[in-house]
């Protein structure tokens, strides 16, 4: 089955990936094979990070790719195989990925967005560093240690207490609770 999804050199994009198995939390508990397997892919095809945050079961991020090159589902192919190969074998695995041999680390698809303009890209990264919070995961933004919120603060564009006024009224920017 072929996807339809947008490609643009250049583009900055938001994902969502997610393990097949949602309640997982090997993202977490082997967050350096991840980030091990995110840096060589980045090595061998660049990519900047603007905004990631890694939850036990699933992680969001915004990338900015090069201008030459629009090819994210290479990326994170490789960043799912990488990550994979990093962890012994003991999952469960569908027949369908048996037949595939694939692992049953994480759900084929992921979801994309293609950023549109400022508003949209700072209404992702506040999504993104106001997540934690959101799933229960930590009390504030800032507590949460797998998230680039910490570069953020670290490089003045967020204090320490952002997301306070979120948390104080409830709801994120989409209007969730």
């Amino acid at each position: 089955m072929h996807y339809r999804r947008a490609r643009t050199a250049g583009g900055t994009y938001f994902f969502t990936v997610n393990l097949a198995d949602r309640r997982s939390d090997i993202l977490v508990r082997h967050i350096d094979a991840f980030r091990t397997a995110v840096n060589a892919v980045k090595t061998r095809h660049p990519f900047a990070i603007v905004a990631m945050v890694v939850l036990p079961e699933h992680l969001h991020a915004i990338w900015r790719l090069p201008e030459s090159n629009a090819d994210y589902p290479l990326r994170w192919s490789l960043i799912k195989a990488g990550f994979s190969r990093r962890l012994a074998v003991g999952e469960v695995v569908s027949v369908s990925r048996q037949a595939k041999r694939e692992r049953g680390i994480w759900q084929r698809r992921y979801w994309e967005h293609q950023i549109r303009d400022e508003a949209d890209l700072e209404r992702h990264v506040d999504y993104i560093h106001y997540h934690p919070v959101k799933h229960g995961w930590a009390a504030r933004a800032v507590d949460w240690p797998y998230s680039t919120l910490h570069g953020y603060i670290e490089r003045g564009m967020a204090t320490a207490n952002w997301g306070g006024e979120m948390m104080n009224n409830g709801v994120d920017d989409y209007g969730e609770r």
